[in-house]
């Protein structure tokens, strides 16, 4: 009798799991986190990148909730000033400085950003580096990829994001202290049919930051390096709405994407994965079992390039079914 209990309640706890698995929006240990630690980003420096518009706007609005003080950077100048008015009307003690930068300017010019971040808020310097700025190309082969194409990814998405980590950290070393968040993608941890070059210059990103830490984790260096899937914007709310797909694929809300992350980074997680199903099963698959996930990648490629002419779910279980496959 006492056996049939124990085997009952195992299944039981198998199937909570399974469920708890299946709707989840993150992998384990971040799931498994509570909110944001207020006293982690409290009066502290925030700067933003890529925060115009999107995830970047949305993280610099709940940082200042949880009382940051935030440097807002990107090149739109003008949308920077809106985001922080909207900002200060929302919260009017807050503090917010506007730091316009492009990250393919070269390195003089992210040098006299990086000083000018640094004199901000009384020379407070920055806590908190948020690189979420970020190119992405449309859908495309990875043979199609033009020289131009590649070095304007690689040149927002990894050379001016290392740079300007390169010229911030000695700040953070010799304070002690300093921690970079970094806005990588579940394409920096699998493949990603159509999204070659993005994909590469997250996988550089991954490598390099991981890397960072570990030399500097002992000198109060922390890095944590968040990988988003499919994410819900006001643009594909719009475009997929139309979609006859609609309903297979499900996107994580931007604000939800945004609040993980601050868990993520005011838990000190090294890593942490944001998505639904399908890909964050893949990403389990190609992390833990490399030779399944891989298969499971190579199944849905050529479909995926198909869905993305199409604009058709490039994210959904349907990939894995059906033939047709790209020329």
């Amino acid at each position: 009798m006492l056996g049939l209990v124990a085997a009952a309640l195992i299944l039981v706890t198998f199937l909570v799991r399974l469920v708890k698995f299946a709707t989840t929006d993150g992998d384990f240990t971040l799931t498994s986190r509570g909110p944001p630690k207020r006293e982690q980003v409290e009066g502290k420096v925030v700067w933003i990148t890529g925060a115009s518009r999107g995830i970047g706007e949305i993280l610099a609005n709940q940082f200042t909730n949880l009382g940051a003080k935030v440097i807002l950077s990107a090149r739109n100048t003008a949308e920077l000033e809106r985001v922080k008015s909207e900002i200060i009307s929302k919260y009017p003690t807050s503090s917010v400085e506007v730091l316009p930068l492009d990250l393919a300017s070269g390195e003089e010019s992210l040098r006299e950003a990086v000083q000018k971040a640094e004199s901000l808020f009384s020379s407070a310097g920055v806590d908190f580096m948020i690189h979420n700025a970020a190119f992405e190309r449309p859908k495309r082969k990875a043979l199609d990829e033009s020289e131009e194409g590649t070095r304007a990814t690689m040149d927002i998405n990894v050379l001016g994001t290392i740079t300007i980590t390169r010229l911030l950290a000695p700040y953070m070393l010799k304070r002690g202290r300093g921690h970079f968040v970094v806005m990588s993608s579940a394409a920096g941890k699998c493949p990603a049919p159509g999204q070659a070059l993005y994909s590469a210059s997250k996988h550089a990103l991954n490598g390099y930051f991981h890397t960072l830490r570990s030399e500097l984790c002992h000198k109060g260096i922390k890095v944590t390096v968040v990988c988003p899937g499919p994410i819900e914007t006001s643009k594909t709310s719009e475009t997929n709405s139309s979609r006859e797909g609609r309903s297979l694929e499900k996107r994580v809300p931007s604000e939800r994407c945004a609040e993980l992350t601050i868990v993520a980074a005011t838990h000190g997680l090294k890593e942490a994965w944001i998505s639904y199903q399908p890909v964050l099963f893949v990403m389990y698959m190609v992390q833990y079992m490399p030779t399944i996930g891989y298969w499971f990648m190579d199944r849905i490629g050529a479909k995926r390039l198909d869905a993305a002419a199409s604009k058709k779910s490039t994210y959904s279980w349907s990939l894995m079914f059906g033939s047709k496959k790209s020329e």
